[in-house]
């Protein structure tokens, strides 16, 4: 009732902002552009990314999207007419881009930490990144939903950015953080000399968010930064062992994302079939994620791969580890 009455009384902007500030200063953004209205509150990052597509249209023709990342992202770049193309995560943290392929697109697209294989985007990377991006005119567009989970996903990407002098964007969400009923607030922040109708085009999509849920991302930040992020690290962590402790042994099952700290993790099946397991553990009420999506340029490299998530109670990944054992140690 409070913050119902809080939502009610205070003017939206003033609850942006606090919102805003919380949230970004929690993560370390400290440098994030707070006037001009720079950053967009959106229903969800899926929001963000379908204005960002529809604005880059009006403006480029082609980006290079990491590959593999979450499916909605390609899904919804290629639904404004934008032809994709692969960016291996291994070349993108192996060193500079080469000049024909940054010069060959509109616009370089990462997510970090990405999702399924949680790689964060180094420091240095991302300024040697933001710098050749400014130096060919590139826009670098940035997706960072699950920054929440990976402290070394924490350092200022706006103060990189900035300095840079690059046309950039970035999506922000608390969705990743805090799933908890579709509760959640999705930013995109934009360099001033981005030079695309950000600002149109979501105008044209929604008018504003929920001050509610503003004042509610509000006290969740606050609450996080008072030992709650922490807090969720460890669960999830707690929560990567158990799976992790109950797949040993079974033969062909790896975690080839072992440095990962998001709250999903990638199991390789081996010569297993991602589709047929499943089909198997859904029998037990347990409900993966088949990573032949995620390989958006090739599906088939998908197709020995789930996805878990780990942002669940402790008895509920118990319960889905044995079935998971149940299934793969029988197949």
């Amino acid at each position: 009732p409070s913050l119902f009455l809080k939502a009610s009384e205070q003017p939206v902007d003033d609850l942006e902002r606090e919102a805003v500030q919380s949230y970004f200063h929690l993560l370390g953004q400290h440098s994030y552009p707070a006037e001009g209205g720079r950053v967009l509150s959106c229903y969800s990052s899926s929001v963000a990314m379908v204005i960002l597509a529809r604005a880059l249209a009006t403006e480029i023709d082609s980006v290079a999207l990491i590959h593999p990342t979450f499916d909605n992202i390609p899904d919804l770049l290629r639904g404004a007419d934008l032809r994709l193309v692969p960016l291996p995560e291994k070349e993108l943290h192996e060193g500079d881009l080469p000049r024909k392929v940054i010069e060959s697109v509109g616009c370089v697209f990462v997510t970090t930490p990405n999702n399924p294989t949680g790689v964060v985007l180094a420091e240095e990377r991302l300024r040697s990144l933001a710098e050749q991006c400014a130096r060919s005119g590139t826009i670098l567009a940035l997706d960072t939903s699950f920054r929440g989970f990976d402290t070394r996903a924490h350092y200022d990407h706006y103060r990189v950015l900035e300095d840079s002098g690059c046309r950039w964007v970035v999506i922000e969400d608390t969705g990743k953080l805090w799933p908890t009923l579709d509760l959640k607030v999705g930013w995109l922040a934009r360099s001033e000399n981005v030079g695309l109708p950000l600002a149109k085009v979501y105008s044209d999509v929604l008018l504003g968010v929920s001050p509610l849920i503003l004042a509610l991302v509000k006290r969740f930040a606050e609450d996080a930064a008072a030992g709650g992020l922490a807090d969720l690290h460890r669960f999830v962590g707690e929560g990567r062992t158990t799976l992790r402790s109950a797949l040993a042994g079974i033969p062909g099952i790896a975690f080839p994302d072992q440095d990962t700290r998001a709250s999903v993790e990638r199991i390789d099946l081996g010569t297993r079939s991602a589709m047929e397991v499943w089909s198997a553990v859904t029998e037990h009420q347990v409900y993966t994620l088949p990573c032949r999506k995620f390989h958006w340029a090739d599906p088939d490299a998908g197709n020995h791969s789930l996805r878990v998530a780990l942002a669940r109670s402790s008895f509920t990944v118990d319960a889905a580890a044995a079935a998971l054992r149940t299934v793969l140690a029988g197949t």
